[in-house]
């Protein structure tokens, strides 16, 4: 499928918006990760499989806006003690394409493999991203992010960043 330059301009500007957000997150800035979501936020890593409805299955992660901005303060308490030393990050995004745009909201997905070094050892994370982002001006915000892990079905170790 062919691109038109209004759509390549759009996907060149999500894609630009979830690297920079994988380096925020790569990088514990967690205070301005937490400044690229929309007011009425909504974070979710379903656990066993795809994920079906967050609010009658078990889930990973299910936050709303007030909960993320919660959850970002504890990182800065020093008092998460799963991240005394903070785990070492790099995230690889890949396959970033637009499913949808209306216009006001976008949608639109990644893969991304994350490599976390800690004190126990490392891990690799890998998942499919779907986000909805809104524009706002001339920036974009998220709206929705659901991260799908590829093992979500498996015991996992802790989780003490933001993925």
């Amino acid at each position: 499928m062919r691109l038109t330059p209004e759509q390549r301009a759009v996907l060149e500007d999500v894609t630009q918006f979830i690297y920079r957000e994988a380096r925020l997150q790569d990088e514990h800035r967690y205070d301005e990760w937490e400044k690229l979501w929309t007011h009425d936020g909504l974070y979710w890593v379903p656990a066993n499989g795809e994920g079906g409805d967050p609010e009658h299955e078990m889930s990973i992660i299910y936050d709303n806006r007030s909960r993320i901005g919660l959850r970002v303060r504890q990182f800065y308490t020093g008092k998460r003690f799963s991240q005394t030393p903070q785990s070492r990050l790099r995230r690889l995004v890949s396959n970033v394409e637009v499913v949808e745009d209306d216009g006001r909201e976008i949608r639109a997905a990644s893969n991304a493999m994350v490599f976390e070094s800690q004190t126990r050892g490392d891990t690799v994370w890998a998942s499919r991203n779907e986000y909805t982002l809104r524009r706002e001006g001339e920036d974009l915000r998220m709206v929705r992010k659901k991260v799908v892990l590829v093992n979500n079905q498996t015991a996992l170790w802790s989780m003490a960043f933001l993925i």
